[in-house]
């Protein structure tokens, strides 16, 4: 990986300790890649945070990474189901690499909660000392990160 993506993965993981969520920590280290500027980025990947909307559903690092993959792989047209098709084994792909290096794509089982247990409390919580505290998220932004940033570079 050059230094340049390897800057970006450090960004990813700062963007978080700035307060931004998982997903938009990932989305805004390489949205400029894609001409995608800073309000946009943090819109487009606003609600995915807290595993989708504090729901602690899939984590959001892992959904910054995948929805990265589809600004590089997407169907542009609804009948495109080879490029549709490229773009789902792409995701998976680095979906099973997530996985297999954080144990799970599941933002409740990352945090130690219950997975068969509904959350639904939307308020974030205030980045304090004790939030940043053993809470793994911090390491989930950087492996979502370094993997898009491994990917794109041995796309190019």
């Amino acid at each position: 990986m050059n230094a340049d993506l390897e800057k970006r993965v450090a960004r990813a993981v700062a963007n978080f300790h700035e307060g931004y969520n998982c997903t938009q920590s990932v989305v805004l280290a390489f949205a400029d890649l894609y001409g995608i500027d800073h309000a946009t980025a943090c819109r487009m990947a606003a609600s995915f945070g807290g595993g989708v909307g504090r729901m602690r559903l899939t984590c959001g690092a892992a959904l910054g990474m995948m929805q990265m993959v589809g600004f590089e792989i997407a169907a542009l047209e609804g009948a495109d189901r080879q490029s549709k098709s490229a773009n789902y084994k792409q995701v998976q792909a680095l979906a099973a690499r997530f996985e297999a290096e954080a144990g799970s794509l599941c933002c409740a089982e990352l945090l130690g909660l219950r997975r068969d247990v509904r959350h639904d409390n939307p308020e974030a919580e205030a980045r304090t000392p004790a939030y940043y505290k053993g809470r793994p998220c911090p390491r989930m932004v950087e492996l979502g990160a370094r993997l898009f940033a491994e990917w794109l570079s041995q796309k190019a």
